[in-house]
Parts: C-alpha cells; sequence; structure tokens
C-alpha cells in the first residue's frame, strides 16, 4: 500500500527557543514541513531556513485565522499541524507513519503532555488534553474562540481515531512566561467575548475563578502535581478572573 504524502504546518512568532527541536521532530515523519512566521524579529526565520523548511510570512491577526491560512501553503491535503513549541515522541512518531500507509479515518487525535519548568504535567486538567491534529484539509477547518483555537471536521459523522503516544508540549520555562501568558490570553479571550455580545455580572469574575481553581486543583487533581501543581492551577484561575474582568471593563469603555 503506498503511503499519504503529509504535509507539517507550523506557525510561530519569536520561537528560536523551541523551533529547531519542533523541526527535527518531523523530519522523519514528514514529506514537507511548512511554517507561517509573524514576521519575527529573532532567528526564527535564520533556522528555519537553516533547515530547509517552507518558510512563508504574515501579519498575525488571530490563532484560528493565521492556522487556517498556513494550511493553504501546504503542499498536501493531509497535514499534521503543531505548535512551535510542541513536538511528537518516539511513541507518536511511530503511529503516525502507520497511519499514513494505512490511512483510514478523516483525522485523527493524540494525547498532548504539557512539561511545565522542567516537569511533566499529567493533572490540573492538562493530560491528556486531547487533541485533534492529523487530518484531511479538505474534510475541516479551525474554529473556536481565540486564543483556544480547535479543529474541527465539517461531517458530525466523520471518522476520527486515536494514535498511540504523547505530543510533548514544551510550555513555560519559567512561571513569569506563565503569568505573562495569562495576562495575554485574557485580554484576547475578552476580545472575543466582547465581539460576540458576551456579557459578565459583578460576581461574574469571581465566581468562574473559584470554579476554575475547583475543577483544576481537586477534581482534576491538580495536587498530585505537587508545587507546580497548585502553582498552574493558581495562575489559569488567575487568567479566568482576569478574562471576565477585562470583559466588563470593555463593556464600561463602550
Amino acid at each position: 500500500m503506498t503511503a499519504i504524502s503529509l504535509s507539517a504546518v507550523i506557525i510561530t512568532f519569536n520561537e528560536e527557543r523551541n523551533i529547531e527541536r519542533c523541526i527535527l521532530s518531523l523530519k522523519e515523519i514528514a514529506d514537507e514541513i511548512v511554517v507561517l512566521d509573524s514576521f519575527s524579529t529573532d532567528r526564527t526565520e535564520e533556522i528555519c531556513r537553516k533547515h530547509g523548511v517552507k518558510f512563508f510570512q504574515h501579519k498575525f491577526d488571530g490563532h484560528i485565522q493565521q492556522k487556517n491560512r498556513a494550511i493553504t501553503y501546504a503542499s498536501n491535503p493531509h497535514v499534521l499541524s503543531l505548535d512551535a513549541d510542541e513536538a511528537p515522541d518516539e511513541k507518536l512518531k511511530a503511529s503516525i507513519l502507520a497511519a499514513k500507509v494505512n490511512w483510514n479515518a478523516d483525522g485523527y487525535t493524540m494525547n498532548r503532555l504539557t512539561n511545565y519548568c522542567g516537569k511533566w504535567i499529567r493533572h490540573c486538567g492538562w493530560y491528556p488534553d486531547t487533541k485533534l491534529r492529523l487530518w484531511d484539509s479538505r474534510k475541516g477547518s479551525w474554529t473556536g474562540i481565540n486564543p483556544h483555537d480547535r479543529y474541527e471536521l465539517h461531517d458530525k459523522k466523520a471518522r476520527i481515531q486515536h494514535l498511540e503516544g504523547d505530543l510533548l508540549h514544551y510550555s513555560y520555562y519559567a512561571i513569569e512566561e506563565h503569568y505573562r501568558q495569562a495576562d495575554k490570553f485574557s485580554g484576547i479571550a475578552a476580545q472575543a467575548l466582547y465581539t460576540q455580545g458576551k456579557r459578565a455580572g459583578a460576581l461574574t469574575p469571581a465566581l468562574k475563578c473559584v470554579a476554575k481553581f475547583i475543577r483544576n486543583f481537586i477534581v482534576n487533581a491538580g495536587f498530585l502535581d505537587g508545587k507546580y501543581g497548585w502553582i498552574i492551577c493558581r495562575i489559569t484561575a488567575y487568567e479566568t478572573w482576569m478574562k471576565y474582568n477585562k470583559l466588563r471593563a470593555l463593556w464600561r469603555k463602550n
């Protein structure tokens, strides 16, 4: 049986710390690697060109928009979509190679395992964190609410199979990075909710914050991840609090 050709697609902005690891992890499983960059000011472009990827640039106008745009640069309809800070482990690579030889689904899901400040996080609602990342791009598109995008197949009866192995996610190297990202993402999410006409009451930020912490730290056993589990659940709850406070501020301003 002839294997299908696979395009790996990545979006980037100032990813010199991660992009090389991502590219190298794809060399043996992808027939081409496509990078759509948002005009990085670091060494991202230099590293990509050194490894011979197909490199393009476009102004960033949202995670969903940029990821859908990146697919249009791929030569093959079968696409593996990764973030620059992700890389498949050896078991997942083998699963993807097997799927290429025997492609019998519309899309394939995989578990994502996150590394936080050097520790692999297996609770907090962060694992298995199943993602649909391998698919026939003619049958779906990126959707969701920025910055939390997700890929959806158009046919509700689409065939989806799960691949063995983990997609390794090298998220934060320092706690301060998580705080900065929480501030950034809460603003993007608040703007998206505002655009949709969503509102938040006076108690909403506090109630949503507490609910998020209880869910991640207790229900999802974040306490089993020790010190970093506590930190992750606390910052994630804080991000939720900021999101709804910023949403309220947008309505007051406008």
